[in-house]
């Protein structure tokens, strides 16, 4: 694989496409426009990714696409990679999306891996590692919490729009997927809030969909309890509940993400919170293993890269390192939890996760 094509050029595509061309890969990337963030070394090409006769163009001559667009936009990118015949990734959180690319997956000539981002994405493949040192059947819980979050936050949401704010309301809407009692089932976004401390600090989570990827099929029967939640600072569910609910602005996604990128722009200053933590046996006896990351800024490619741009795009090209290496399937489609985290700390961006944070080992 040497030939990739990035499907918007974003915070998180451009900082794809730069880690690509580090690593010797030849990227083309598609945006609408050129901006400041787009790496100076790529092929740029303008376009309409709506088009689907120039999507299709695009791809030949490409070994895999990488789709980094909304996620309304993410599956008729699937398709025409599929129908082009080459590998797929994206990092999208749409539980929808992401069964119609299962489907494809079963006749893909090459690997589909969409979910490959943070959550869902690494936040998959942690847990499951950490849930492989407990003793076959006795898992009680696999808690996932991930937050994306301003340093130094401000107003009762504390948040900014650093991520994508059409995903961000989409996950706080769809339903999400859930082990409770043992067994499958889905549940409302903005649900279960409880308290986390983290170094002291108090925090909010509560369910947003997507974050599990595909790990309550993985999981089914094998664990009484598993969910992903997201980390807010204190007041943000209540605010996002009146919004949402009492506003009804779930009724108009569209109008609310108008405001609040209005009202929250984007801030450099921010940081990728990070709680798994199991429960079961060891040996026979009762434990629970946690690991905690709190992520900040980088300085990669000349640029200082906020903590959810890199940590997403360091994921993405972990795993297009490890399709490449083939230490992954070179066809079909690939669950987050099946990839080993070992293999993954190895890659050359994979051992960003690492280098950033002390805690993150293989122990």
């Amino acid at each position: 694989m040497k030939h990739i094509l990035i499907l918007g050029l974003g915070g998180v595509g451009s900082l794809v496409a730069a880690m690509l061309d580090g690593i010797g890969m030849k990227v083309t990337g598609i945006d609408r426009a050129k901006t400041a963030n787009t790496p100076a070394k790529i092929k740029f090409i303008p376009g309409d990714v709506k088009d689907k006769d120039f999507l299709a163009e695009t791809m030949k001559g490409q070994n895999a696409v990488i789709s980094c667009l909304p996620y309304f936009l993410t599956l008729d990118a699937a398709k025409a990679a599929h129908k082009a015949g080459i590998h797929y990734f994206d990092p999208t959180e749409d539980i929808k999306t992401t069964e119609a690319i299962r489907k494809m997956a079963k006749t893909a000539k090459k690997v589909m891996i969409p979910q490959c981002g943070l959550a869902p994405g690494f936040i998959g493949i942690l847990g499951a590692h950490i849930a492989k040192k407990f003793d076959q059947g006795t898992l009680r819980h696999i808690k996932l919490r991930v937050g994306a979050l301003p340093q130094n936050p401000i107003g009762q949401l504390g948040y900014a729009g650093n991520w994508s704010l059409d995903g961000l309301i989409h996950e706080y809407i769809e339903d999400c997927d859930v082990i409770e009692g043992g067994k499958r089932q889905k549940v409302p976004a903005l649900k279960n809030a409880e308290i986390l401390r983290i170094q002291g600090i108090e925090y909010e989570a509560f369910t947003t969909s997507g974050g599990l990827g595909t790990m309550t099929e993985t999981y089914a029967g094998k664990v009484e309890t598993l969910d992903y939640k997201s980390i807010r600072y204190p007041g943000h569910l209540a605010g996002m509940r009146l919004l949402l609910e009492e506003l009804r602005f779930r009724d108009e996604p569209d109008e609310l993400v108008k405001r609040i990128a209005n009202a929250l722009p984007p801030d450099d200053q921010d940081r990728v919170l990070i709680h798994a933590s199991v429960q079961g046996k060891i040996g026979g006896k009762l434990q629970t293993k946690e690991l905690v990351t709190d992520y900040q800024p980088i300085k990669f490619a000349g640029k200082i890269r906020t903590a959810i741009a890199w940590t997403t795009a360091a994921a993405i090209v972990s795993v297009v390192e490890l399709v490449t290496a083939k230490k992954l399937p070179q066809k079909g489609f690939v669950r987050q939890e099946d990839i080993p985290l070992e293999h993954f700390l190895k890659t050359k961006m994979g051992k960003l996760y690492a280098a950033n944070h002390p805690l993150l080992s293989l122990g």
